[in-house]
């Protein structure tokens, strides 16, 4: 026994090894699901938006420029009008027999100064034989002188008679859309009356007024050089915005409201944009060529700023601090931190913390960067 254990403490001792080698192996870190999308590069507009309100490039309210018995209307309400076109007609008769007697008025004292002027010419020649006295010679001459400027007084009121005749044809000085009739056929309408026939809209092309704040002046004002784009989207109407141009910079901002007045205008061929309608307004100054950006659900905010969450080649996530320089719809610019092709975490960054190993899901289809 001397020099060996006992046996059953060898035989215990010989069980150990057997004991050591049937412990498990530590289990394999958790892997966090996240969803991902790639950085990208591209053309981003840089827009403004706004609610804006659609107004008529002119509105014209049609009044009458002579007094009488309104005879005629010849259009329907809700009618397009061009310019010129006869819209009302008041009864003719008392201003064409007011033109009929300036004429016959006119011709009668164009008569007698064609009269006087032969007195002239004869008493010329009868002053210069002394058949005549000097007095005499210029009374004659005075006379044809005052009928001269009774002549012009004549033809002046043969030109007024002739535009009340013309007035009383009463046309549309802009093209556009008329509203309702104001004023019925056989009313008696009076010149310069408080009471519109009918209102005027033009809206071929067409405004729309929006406001901005006051902080947006300086890149509008950098910008507005280039024309820049106003795409307006009508509520329950085409998926596809209509486009315009900027024409219209107040010279002032509100001081109550801190905005600014813009207009844009619009050519509007098919009439889709309504006078009074309120519609979602984007003011697009310019386009950012080879813009870095992500979905901007995967920028995170920090104590230390905006971050994302990086996966590695290993899957592992760490956290990147960037600079976001503005958002986008569902994107956002980064303006520092980020190179296109690289993978951010676009959901599940709650759960992540630095050098976490993820496992990655599809992003939703058409998710700014998915399938990537």
């Amino acid at each position: 026994m001397k020099g060996r254990f006992p046996l059953p403490l060898a035989a215990a001792l010989g069980a150990l090894p057997g004991l050591g080698c049937g412990s498990k192996p530590p289990a394999p870190p958790t892997l966090i699901p996240v969803t991902v999308a790639t950085v990208e590069q591209r053309a981003i507009p840089y827009e403004i938006a706004a609610t804006g309100t659609v107004e008529p490039l002119q509105t014209v309210a049609v009044q009458s420029q002579v007094s009488g018995i309104l005879s005629r209307v010849n259009f329907k309400e809700g009618d397009e009008v061009r310019s010129g076109q006869v819209l009302f007609e008041i009864d003719p008769r008392p201003y064409q027999a007011a033109l009929a007697q300036a004429r016959a008025i006119l011709d009668r004292d164009a008569g007698q100064l064609r009269n006087a002027e032969l007195d002239v010419e004869r008493y010329a020649a009868l002053a210069q034989k002394d058949y005549v006295t000097v007095q005499q010679y210029d009374q004659v001459k005075g006379t044809a002188a005052s009928l001269r400027s009774t002549l012009q007084g004549d033809s002046a009121i043969v030109e007024n008679a002739r535009l009340n005749l013309e007035f009383a044809s009463i046309r549309a000085p802009i093209t556009g859309r008329v509203g309702s009739l104001l004023v019925r056929q056989g009313n008696l309408v009076h010149a310069g009356g408080s009471t519109a026939l009918v209102v005027i809209n033009q809206i071929h092309p067409i405004l729309v007024r929006f406001a901005v704040p006051s902080a947006s002046l300086p890149v509008i004002q950098r910008y507005r050089t280039d024309k820049p784009v106003v795409r307006v989207q009508v509520p329950n109407a085409a998926p596809d915005p209509i486009d315009g141009t900027l024409s219209f910079i107040d010279n002032a901002v509100d001081t109550i409201t801190g905005t600014l007045q813009l207009k844009g205008l619009f050519s509007n061929p098919d009439g889709t944009l309504w006078p009074g309608e309120f519609v979602t307004v984007k003011l697009q100054l310019y386009v950012q060529r080879a813009a870095i950006v992500v979905p901007a659900q995967s920028v995170v905010s920090g104590q230390q700023g905006s971050y994302v969450f990086v996966i590695a080649a290993d899957s592992s996530a760490n956290t990147r601090l960037v600079t976001v320089g503005r958002t986008v719809g569902d994107v956002a610019v980064i303006d520092k931190g980020l190179s296109a092709g690289e993978i951010v975490v676009t959901d599940g960054q709650l759960r992540l913390t630095a050098g976490a190993r993820v496992e990655i899901n599809r992003a939703p289809a058409g998710a700014p960067g998915a399938g990537r």
